[in-house]
């Protein structure tokens, strides 16, 4: 299985620099937030290992919010923030964007402290890579090789299979599936359709994978006693945060909403960037480090084949720490508005965001963890906008296919190659097409 891994370049902007970046970067763009994949600077499209990336200035607003907690509110640099989801190792990608792209990688980074003609390129981004805490992936080891080679299959079986449908009726789905793999494979093997199999998944990850699969439950076992001993005095002390933390709340400002939404809605799918303060106190931090450790496991070994919980519209998600776990910045793509994302996860899963995102500043207050919190929707809402940042470089693979339309996709592929058993699962599995 080839394996999806990240990388999240960030680096400081230069003094006085921050507006001519953001002109810079609308100039990689087809409209507002939406990458040309075809750019002169750093064409996206060439890169067949990369499924989704994006460029954008973490320039936060509510740094004072911190002050509602008696902390000095200091305002953060601004920031150049350039990540991405791909197949494979990141060190190999990064050496491949370095020699495809780095002329353009140079006039993008100049705008960035510490950043002048000779510096080896290569060395200033791994310098600058930062690990997430957490990382979702909607499918994990599926590769953008095999998306695109999916979507041909489905197509050209749905433009075959009228004419086999006039040929031969429908009484006899075993024929029509039959005809239809015939038909792949001459088209196999005249170069028209590949199917590349998937890799298997080499010793070393499959003894990482199963190390940890096993691994953390029997930890969290032995940890056990310790935990029945600690419990009520972490519940004391977090019932005593959750009565005073303040909650910071104001009403969005209707400009900073209608730019917002100019880099939103130009695909089914659309990217969404955030970052803020956590609370201080070494409880909230351990908190927001323990809980985003167990959805990154979950995420790996549970939440690994289409779903987040019960959310399906998720391609990739991830959460870092910044600044010392100052701060955190997460960044999804999801298929959709964001208001339909939005309320996707206050109706489905409402706890779990309570249990990451209570430990920000300003956050609605929760009760025992888990209640109240993203349950009070406008507050809620309120507490994504502020901290929302406009990705002004956002590029997908595979535009125009929705996280169902890849599953669909693999089941269509999957049928083929296995044929369902029964009548009356090949016609389902026909109805696809």
């Amino acid at each position: 299985m080839t394996p999806q891994t990240t990388f999240l370049i960030i680096a400081p902007v230069a003094a006085g620099k921050v507006e001519a970046l953001r002109t810079f970067l609308l100039g990689m763009t087809l409209e507002p937030g939406l990458a040309d994949p075809e750019n002169a600077l750093l064409p996206f499209g060439r890169f067949d290992r990369l499924h989704v990336a994006r460029l954008f200035v973490v320039e936060v607003d509510t740094w004072r919010d911190i002050a509602a907690h008696g902390v000095e509110a200091k305002p953060y640099p601004p920031q150049l923030a350039f990540l991405g989801d791909i197949d494979g190792d990141r060190e190999s990608f990064l050496a491949e964007l370095v020699e495809r792209a780095g002329d353009g990688l140079r006039q993008i980074f100049a705008f960035c402290e510490g950043f002048d003609p000779g510096t080896d390129l290569l060395a200033w981004m791994r310098l600058r890579n930062v690990e997430e805490a957490a990382n979702y992936v909607n499918m994990r080891g599926r590769t953008v090789r095999q998306v695109r080679e999916e979507v041909a299959l489905r197509r050209a079986l749905s433009e075959r299979l009228p004419a086999l449908v006039e040929a031969h009726g429908t009484a006899n789905p075993v024929r029509l599936h039959e005809a239809l793999e015939a038909f792949v494979r001459d088209e196999q093997r005249a170069g028209r359709l590949t199917l590349t199999p998937p890799e298997p998944m080499a010793l070393d990850q499959a003894l990482r994978h199963y190390a940890e699969k096993f691994g953390v439950p029997l930890l969290l076992l032995l940890a056990t006693p310790l935990v029945i001993v600690a419990a009520p005095f972490l519940y004391l002390r977090l019932r005593r945060l959750e009565r005073s933390d303040p909650e910071v709340l104001p009403r969005p400002d209707d400009a900073r909403i209608v730019h917002l939404s100019t880099f939103e809605d130009h695909d089914v799918t659309n990217p969404f960037s955030a970052a803020g303060d956590l609370k201080p106190g070494a409880f909230r931090r351990n908190a927001a480090t323990l809980f985003l450790f167990l959805l990154n496991y979950s995420a790996r070994h549970i939440f690994d084949r289409g779903y987040l919980t019960r959310v399906q519209t998720i391609h990739f998600a991830r959460w870092v720490f910044l600044d010392g776990k100052r701060r955190m910045l997460f960044c999804s793509n999801y298929d959709g508005s964001l208001e339909s994302y939005m309320d996707d996860f206050i109706n489905k899963v409402a706890w779990g965001l309570n249990l990451v995102f209570s430990n920000g500043v300003g956050y609605p207050s929760t009760r025992n963890l888990i209640k109240g919190g993203a349950e009070r929707e406008d507050k809620f809402k309120r507490f994504l906008r502020n901290r929302q940042q406009p990705t002004e470089v956002w590029y997908k693979a595979y535009p125009g296919l929705t996280a169902f339309d890849l599953a669909e996709n693999g089941r269509v592929r999957q049928g083929l190659e296995q044929p369902p058993i029964g009548a009356r699962a090949l016609r389902h599995w026909l109805s696809r097409l």
